[in-house]
């Protein structure tokens, strides 16, 4: 686990932290921008990115004041300056201009850019020196052992922001790591935790969408339905925290109360505890190494009053198996996971596939990769390579999981 030495700015009226927000159209660019609403003497917003919102994107940027907004999508560059016209703010659009946004001096960087689009400007801004509050699952199950290389190298800090990373970050004493038996992540079980195989295979988008707990996007949503999320999720605590595979756990948690419980060798467990609303991992990283009010629901176990836990039925919900075997392989089929799943889930969600083809899918272009040798990347560029292949192998066998094969 990396601790950080080069971050130690305080946040005060007098020095107030300038923060930048890739991804700020996002579920978790608007939370940010929520919290630091509420403290505007703490933060200065340097520069706001989107992908292809515009109008959202220039008012956030109006009304926090930001340097910069840019769009990755240039198509809709002048929608964007049309929108910011008569302000102060800086409008740009495209790969480039994200670079740029990443360049500008911040002392720290939300990172919530979504896919694989977020792995360059989010190492870069690692390479930059800045403390980064880590969204983007790609850059750690996509590239993580180039990832963290890069923060070490940089010197900075890397705060998680996935719930549950983020309570393993906070239970976790760097000084005991060498104690640690287990780190077990929670899981709501998603949409259809009790649902029958039969049940799932005729499950629509729309019913997927429904969480039970968390207000997410559409695809990390749908990661939840199939279990995949936490696969990934396993992934990305390989690289967070000073753990071999087999001491990462997954227990089903349907209250999501609990998200994340270490054991130590002595037997004790240490949890933490809290409501389901990302607005509390994000304010722990915003305000870090202090902490600030959040306007989130307040932890009322008496009135929960129950708190339960379930084994992960891996015959209903194999993403996780598969997730765990490409992390044990150890020879970049989390890459391919990750690109394969992207694939997958956009089918879902088009209505081509059933949820049960997602797993399916990534599995399949996994195995056809794997026939032909794969090896971990050493670069940045080879993860893209091997990223832009896993989408290919799971378009090529597209076909065979769409809902009219799998009748015929």
């Amino acid at each position: 686990m990396v601790t950080a030495t080069a971050y130690a700015n305080s946040e005060t009226s007098q020095n107030p932290r300038r923060v930048s927000i890739l991804g700020s159209t996002g579920s978790i660019g608007c939370s940010t921008l929520d919290l630091i609403g509420r403290n505007l003497n703490r933060y200065n917003v340097v520069a706001l990115t989107g992908n292809t919102n515009a109008a959202l994107l220039a008012k956030q940027a109006i009304e926090h004041g930001a340097e910069l907004a840019v769009l990755a999508d240039p198509d809709h560059y002048q929608d964007l300056k049309a929108a910011l016209s008569g302000s102060s703010v800086e409008a740009a659009a495209g790969p480039d201009a994200m670079m740029e946004a990443v360049a500008r001096p911040a002392d720290w960087t939300m990172a919530a850019i979504v896919g694989s689009a977020g792995l360059r400007p989010t190492l870069e801004a690692v390479r930059q020196g800045t403390c980064v509050a880590l969204a983007n699952k790609e850059c750690l199950v996509s590239a993580g052992d180039i990832f963290m290389k890069a923060v070490a190298a940089a010197g900075t800090q890397l705060l998680p922001v996935d719930s549950e990373h983020s309570a393993g970050f906070q239970v976790i004493d760097p000084d005991t790591c060498d104690s640690i038996e287990k780190i077990v992540l929670t899981a709501s079980g998603g949409s259809f935790r009790t649902s029958s195989q039969a049940e799932m295979a005729a499950a629509t988008p729309a019913k997927a969408l429904k969480h039970p707990n968390w207000s997410m996007g559409a695809k990390l949503t749908i990661d939840s339905a199939t279990l995949m999320n936490k696969g990934l999720e396993l992934i990305e605590a390989y690289h967070l925290f000073p753990v071999t595979p087999e001491k990462l756990d997954v227990v089903i948690h349907p209250q999501s109360i609990i998200h994340c419980l270490v054991e130590y060798s002595d037997g004790s467990v240490l949890a933490h505890l809290g409501m389901p609303d990302m607005r509390t991992p994000i304010a722990y990283c915003l305000a870090w190494p202090e902490r600030m009010w959040a306007p989130t629901k307040r932890l009322d176990l008496a009135k929960i009053g129950t708190l339960s836990f379930e084994e992960p039925d891996i015959s209903r919900f194999p993403a996780l198996r598969i997730a765990r075997e490409a992390l044990e392989a150890d020879n970049g089929a989390t890459t391919l996971l990750n690109a394969a799943n992207e694939i997958a889930v956009d089918a879902f969600l088009k209505g081509r596939i059933g949820l049960p083809s997602i797993a399916a899918l990534v599995e399949a272009a996994i195995e056809m990769a794997a026939r032909d040798g794969l090896s971990k990347p050493g670069s940045l560029e080879e993860v893209l390579a091997l990223d832009e292949m896993g989408r290919d192998l799971a378009r090529s066998l597209l076909s065979k999981f769409t809902k009219s094969n799998l009748a015929s």
